[in-house]
């Protein structure tokens, strides 16, 4: 596995191959690897990720950042700044033009207006964990929890519906190619943390969302059952 300070298309095929055994990795950097990649060096002090979904079929990824917005468009990625609006907030350059007010937005891009853009809660969490840099992340319930892996080496739980919080370094994981598993083990000053992910397809027993991993976090003494995914 690769590691550096810097980080690159490169670094995250080396860490999703680092879950081949779960994902059969055998491609080369795509537009949402060389988005991550651009976008994490960024400041990210008070932001927020919208994940849009228009009345016409297009979808966009929207980050509010510092006075400005990026844009990840299926074409392309942009930032506007932001231009005074009698209602909402909107930004422009030039032709492109994104206004948006709570979870509704427009967007003008290349003459064409996209209408009736409704942010997609649900993805906008995973698609705000993508740009903040986590490479692997997971969900389970009862209570709700959510485990983020981060640089390959960072861990980080959150359980009881967000109210709790633990953070990790781990060293190398033990992987088992032929049985598709890949473990994590890591302790700080009071708690010890487990983590198995298999490659074997798994369903949220909330919403019904498929899943390309089955997770199981043992934290202590605690068993936590879940899916995850690898984010780049």
């Amino acid at each position: 596995m690769v590691k550096t300070t810097k980080r690159t298309s490169v670094i995250f095929i080396s860490l999703t191959c680092a879950f081949a055994v779960l994902l059969a990795c055998t491609r080369t950097a795509t537009r949402d690897d060389r988005r991550a990649v651009s976008y994490q060096q960024q400041d990210q002090t008070d932001s927020k990720t919208y994940a849009y979904e228009c009345g016409d079929g297009y979808r966009f990824i929207a980050r509010h950042q510092n006075g400005k917005v990026w844009l990840f468009l299926p074409e392309k990625t942009i930032s506007l700044p932001h231009v005074p609006s009698g209602s909402g907030a909107k930004y422009r350059e030039g032709q492109i033009v994104y206004w948006s007010k709570r979870d509704e937005a427009l967007l003008e891009f290349k003459y064409v207006k996209h209408s009736k853009c409704k942010n997609n809660k649900a993805a906008a969490i995973w698609e705000d964990a993508k740009l903040r840099g986590v490479d692997f992340r997971a969900v389970g319930n009862g209570p709700g929890w959510n485990l983020e892996i981060i640089d390959s080496h960072k861990i980080v739980f959150v359980s009881n519906y967000g109210q709790t919080r633990y953070a990790f370094i781990t060293t190398e994981p033990s992987i088992d190619t032929q049985a598709r598993t890949t473990v994590y083990t890591a302790q700080n000053d009071k708690h010890k943390l487990s983590v198995k992910v298999v490659g074997r397809g798994c369903r949220d027993t909330m919403s019904g969302e498929a899943f390309e991993t089955n997770v199981t976090v043992i934290l202590d003494t605690r068993k936590y059952q879940g899916c995850g995914k690898a984010l780049h």
